[in-house]
């Protein structure tokens, strides 16, 4: 792996702990060599994970979209910057750009980038690890819903396990190196119900 992509808020969130948790990001990620791919930004947790990672040494690329570049939130200081015309062009360039995805806290678009790039991973579009680093519980009640969602038949238990939780960024590393990737089709079988 050289780079992975953090998926995070644009507001700093409620509690201290999710700046220290992207902080820990960004230092983990240059201790162990590896860049960081994020949204670009100089706000919230995506200004706190890249400082903490520009300031440890890592390599940070932020892919930004044309639309929020104008509204000056782009961070200027990375290493280097991609500007795209949609969202949906700064999601698929992230993906290509990364080895492996973590989402700190964040809101809808968090989720938003969290689900689509698990939904390839499903459908075979990539085969990289991703995982939550569950801050604080923040993604406690989240982790509860997805397991009701393959308990009631919407999702192989081999997919809901690829979604990897953990509390701190070093073991959920860890298991980003460790990863191989579920060799099963999306769709449950009739005999599997």
């Amino acid at each position: 792996m050289k780079r992975i992509c953090v998926y995070c808020g644009s507001n700093p969130g409620l509690r201290k702990e999710y700046s220290e948790a992207a902080v820990a990001v960004g230092e983990a990620l240059a201790k162990r060599g590896l860049g960081l791919v994020y949204g670009g930004g100089a706000v919230g947790l995506m200004g706190v994970v890249a400082d903490a990672a520009l300031i440890n040494g890592a390599e940070v690329i932020g892919v930004i979209p044309e639309k929020l570049m104008r509204k000056e939130i782009a961070h200027m200081g990375v290493t280097e910057m991609h500007v795209t015309k949609t969202m949906h062009e700064r999601k698929a360039l992230m993906t290509d750009l990364a080895d492996g995805f973590i989402a700190l806290p964040g809101g809808i678009g968090t989720f938003d980038e969290l689900f689509e790039t698990w939904t390839w991973g499903q459908l075979g579009y990539h085969r990289k690890p991703f995982g939550l680093l569950n801050v604080a519980d923040y993604y406690t009640p989240l982790v509860e819903f997805l397991d009701h969602v393959t308990e009631q038949g919407f999702m192989r238990p081999e997919h809901r396990a690829g979604l990897m939780v953990e509390t701190y960024v070093e073991a959920l590393l860890d298991r980003f190196d460790a990863f191989t990737p579920p060799d099963l089709p999306k769709w449950l079988e009739r005999e599997d119900r």
